[in-house]
């Protein structure tokens, strides 16, 4: 998503703000907001669903519409991609420490 220059920090504001609507439902496993470090007003959002019929009933849902009626103004520009997750690899920073002892 492509925000209009000089309005990202209201962009992020309003992002936090209403992202219940979104995270709130039921099939929601969690969002999250990337900016990229090239192009200051430029964003990426990660949603990830139990899957994608329950995502696809939440985009048509009003609680979406309402979603996107308040980032709209805010938006120069976006585009949308899905996908599956197909393989995860545990990073070792994400690996549990042993305990001592």
């Amino acid at each position: 998503m492509r925000i209009h220059p000089g309005r990202e920090a209201e962009f992020e504001q309003t992002w936090l703000r209403i992202g219940d609507a979104v995270t709130s439902h039921p099939a929601n496993l969690g969002q999250w907001l990337i900016r990229s470090e090239d192009e200051p007003s430029t964003y990426f959002i990660t949603s990830d669903w139990v899957d994608e019929a329950q995502f696809r009933e939440f985009e048509t849902s009003e609680r979406h519409l309402e979603h996107r009626k308040a980032l709209h103004p805010l938006r120069a520009s976006g585009s949308m991609a899905t996908g599956s997750v197909l393989t995860h690899l545990a990073g070792a920073a994400s690996l549990p420490v042993p305990a001592a002892g």
